[in-house]
């Protein structure tokens, strides 16, 4: 499963300040009725990507910072694998979450942050947060198109834990 120590194609703080060419998406969502705790297990453990419609293989379970997360987008003998590196997690009371770095096969060059907050009152809100760049011929000559599937993936992963 390892990409043989490959380093992560963009850096960390490129999530607070991305360079130049970085396309940056945030979204977020309210989970009515959501619990905190549940969805926290959900996230950390990979099944959000799973409900997201993704195929997933990580090194660990739950998600520790050092682990790689290899992503499969498609169907059968037509996908994209989409390896990645978890480069931090958060854990605590009333945030849970994680960020990853795409590693050399992914067709983006990037990083996504996936982050639970609890609000005093029990509200939990899921926020993304990603910068990214095509990073393969294929990425770049669908450009257009790579963004909608980002969209699109982005959507599910917002509405995988309702």
């Amino acid at each position: 499963m390892s990409a043989g120590g490959a380093e992560v194609t963009v850096p960390l703080d490129a999530l607070e300040l991305p360079p130049p060419g970085l396309h940056r998406l945030h979204r977020s969502t309210v989970l009515p009725g959501a619990e905190f705790e549940r969805a926290r297990e959900t996230l950390l453990t990979g099944d959000l990507h799973r409900r997201a419609g993704l195929e997933v293989a990580a090194s660990h379970t739950p998600l520790r910072e050092g682990a790689e997360v290899h992503l499969r987008i498609g169907l059968g003998p037509l996908h994209l694998p989409a390896p990645c590196r978890v480069l931090r997690v958060i854990d605590e009371l009333d945030c849970a979450g994680f960020a990853y770095g795409t590693l050399p096969g992914h067709p983006e060059a990037g990083i996504e942050q996936f982050l639970l907050t609890r609000t005093p009152t029990g509200l939990v809100r899921l926020h993304l947060d990603a910068v990214s760049r095509p990073a393969t011929w294929y990425a770049r000559l669908g450009a257009p198109a790579a963004r909608l599937v980002q969209s699109l993936v982005t959507t599910r992963y917002l509405r995988a834990l309702t």
